[in-house]
């Protein structure tokens, strides 16, 4: 990951998160109207005990190196939740670097076998990049004609902000766009500033609206598995569970499946 584009990321995260508290819930005066959203940079460092002018320059990406004992006190300040706060430390550079080995792209033929054995149930299998190697018929069926797309568009990211399709498939695209991109935001941080991350970031902020004004609030979550409502214009209300599982083998390669609710949600009346 290159330094500088880690640092201006983790000032960003930074920035959007310290922007988002109130002084109210930091047990700080409300005082006069403020001209900015949230706390003040100089609040936020008298709070994590730490000097203004230090945290002034992590905030606008210099090169500093930041101790555990920082990190934690910027995560009780900030109040950031389990994924965030490994977030922070993969931009911080406490944690492992990325595999210095290349992504796999070539599915293991076995794995297509599996897929394929699977029958009525929607399944396929995706990498750190998001990109959708392989797939079942069932996933074909039910969300897209996957065949027929170019390996351009066979990315999970892309295929949620660019495919029209899904605005009607899903009941709520919006809330699902929103968790797909929280998610792809968490998985991918050890990449931000490798040339395929950059280039699949510019992309969607070109094309669409929505990744454009979601992508600044640099949302996070960890959690892969959870339902999916669909108006599927065939066969009517399907409400899936998904599953994701790690192959072992290839331990960057991760299958998903999608199975029926046990107890679907009921529609809106």
């Amino acid at each position: 990951m290159n330094d500088q584009e880690r640092r201006k990321e983790l000032a960003h995260f930074l920035r959007t998160r310290r922007e988002q508290l109130t002084p109210e819930e930091v047990g700080l005066p409300v005082g006069a109207r403020r001209r900015t959203p949230g706390l003040r940079r100089e609040e936020l460092a008298v709070l994590s005990g730490i000097g203004v002018t230090w945290y002034t320059r992590l905030e606008q990406g210099r090169e500093i190196t930041v101790s555990t004992q920082v990190l934690e006190s910027l995560v009780q300040v900030l109040h950031l939740n389990a994924a965030e706060r490994t977030h922070l430390y993969a931009l911080a550079r406490e944690e492992l670097p990325a595999d210095a080995h290349p992504l796999t792209g070539i599915l293991p033929p076995s794995l297509q076998t599996i897929l394929d054995t699977m029958g009525i149930y929607p399944a396929y299998v995706t990498n750190p990049r998001w990109d959708i190697l392989a797939w079942n018929q069932a996933m074909s069926r039910v969300y897209a004609d996957f065949d027929s797309m170019s390996t351009h568009n066979l990315n999970i990211l892309r295929f949620a902000f660019t495919n029209p399709h899904q605005r009607k498939l899903l009941v709520n695209w919006e809330k699902e766009a929103q968790g797909v991109l929280a998610l792809f935001r968490s998985s991918t941080e050890r990449y931000v500033g490798e040339d395929w991350f950059k280039a699949l970031v510019t992309d969607l902020q070109a094309t669409s609206p929505e990744f454009r004004a979601w992508w600044p609030r640099h949302d996070i979550r960890s959690i892969h598995t959870g339902n999916k409502e669909l108006q599927h214009p065939l066969v009517g209300r399907l409400d899936l569970q998904s599953t994701s599982f790690q192959v072992i083998d290839a331990p960057d390669l991760r299958m998903v499946v999608y199975t029926p609710c046990r107890n679907p949600t009921p529609p809106a009346s």
